[in-house]
């Protein structure tokens, strides 16, 4: 890290001073005490860059709009919270080119151009950093990184995006309809104006590309290349048939190591009673993980909201701070391929009025009647499915999580 030696105080910059980025500031400074007595120096934010003033905000004397005044001072951390991998990206590469380190929230950024930029990182001798790219609040990259290091990650599934399991849990528990709560998660603040990226299942598209690439050692699972499915198909009706079955229906963003290529998706799922995330609602998020050693373990918390992501981010702020930049974790700089989700084998629930039926089309696959008209197929190839339901005049079928 560029300087370290010469400095009383470790000077960061915020680049972006949004939801995000405002919370920083605010726990480094309620937690300035506490901070200096862990890293053994004080953490002065120097700058706050944004196009915006902020007459109101006792950081306000900290704004500058001059990008070069941020990036030719002496600062020894930038803390980026933009968004988005347009600016974001020029001011990340150009921080990293100086040895600046680098600590996000962006997962769009890290998702997208991830191994590039941890390359640039370790040729410069400083940290790329983005605990709070995946789970707001919820410790998941450092300990996928160092507590769990000794395994070989076999399985990840998650409910890694707040906004659709606020939707989903109000439209179980208020028997509302999709588009009556999406408008209750936009009245209140979890979902933005344009909810796209959220109940399209874009980002936890995105969240599972990174995860997915540290569970596969660093080899590097690219976003696009992931199916997507979002949540705006379902109906109360689904929630009614869920229920029938002991289950609810969340948005699953799910990697599995496969025998021979990783299996990486997101969908909605029937998730039963007996799982752990069946009981996570609201804007919640958890993140199960099985390793060979481990086993099972789940990680539970506020996945967004200010003071939770500024959370994690100023964890990965003291961690730059008092870390060797050489612990950067490599990234593969192409995308390896991952199984084609027509030869995805996964369990899923078919709503069949004639269970025999299903059961005669689904010759080959391990069958389990659930109800008088659920019937859960096990393995089936997702290429065999849309027959499967052809053949059988099935109302409807969905992926099964037990």
């Amino acid at each position: 890290m560029k300087g370290k030696e010469q400095q009383m105080a470790i000077n960061i910059a915020i680049l972006g001073f949004g939801t995000v980025g405002s919370g920083v500031a605010e726990t480094l400074d309620i937690n300035k005490e506490l901070i200096t007595k862990r890293v053994g120096e004080e953490i002065n934010v120097k700058y706050i860059l944004d196009i915006r003033d902020f007459p109101e905000s006792k950081f306000a004397n900290l704004v500058t709009h001059n990008a070069d005044e941020v990036f030719d001072s002496d600062i020894l951390i930038a803390v980026e919270t933009i968004g988005g991998a347009r600016i974001a990206y020029e001011y990340t590469k150009r921080a990293l080119s100086l040895g600046i380190s680098v600590v996000t929230s962006n997962k769009e950024l890290v998702s997208t151009h991830g191994p590039e930029l941890i390359k640039i990182a370790q040729e410069n001798n400083c940290c790329y950093l983005f605990e709070a790219a995946v789970g707001g609040g919820i410790p998941i990259i450092r300990p996928l990184y160092k507590c769990l290091a000794a395994n070989k990650i076999t399985k990840i599934a998650g409910i890694v995006n707040g906004t659709t399991n606020y939707i989903l849990s109000q439209m179980k528990d208020e028997g509302i309809d999709f588009d009556t709560a999406l408008k209750q998660a936009q009245a209140n603040g979890f979902a933005e104006a344009n909810p796209s990226a959220d109940i399209d299942g874009i980002d936890a598209q995105r969240k599972i590309s990174i995860l997915s690439t540290i569970a596969n050692d660093g080899a590097y699972i690219a976003p696009d290349q992931i199916s997507a499915e979002g949540i705006s198909a379902i109906t109360n009706d689904d929630f009614e048939f869920a229920s029938s079955i002991g289950c609810d229906i969340k948005l699953i963003a799910l990697y599995e190591a496969g025998e021979d290529k990783p299996v990486v998706y997101v969908a909605p799922t029937l998730v039963a009673k007996s799982n752990l995330l069946f009981n996570v609602s609201g804007v919640f998020n958890a993140i199960m993980v099985e390793g060979n050693s481990l086993g099972q373990a789940m990680f539970y918390g506020q996945g967004a909201g200010t003071l939770p992501t500024a959370s994690a981010v100023c964890g990965d702020i003291l961690e730059a701070a008092m870390s060797n930049p050489t612990e950067n974790r490599t990234w593969t700089e192409e995308s390896v391929a991952i199984t084609p989700y027509d030869e995805i084998a996964a369990d899923i629930v078919v709503r069949a009025d004639v269970p025999a039926k299903v059961i005669t089309a689904a010759e080959g696959y391990e069958c389990e009647v659930l109800s008088d008209e659920a019937i859960l197929v096990k393995g089936i190839r997702h290429k065999d499915i849309a027959s499967l339901v052809s053949e059988t005049g099935a109302k409807s079928w969905m992926h099964y999580l037990k």
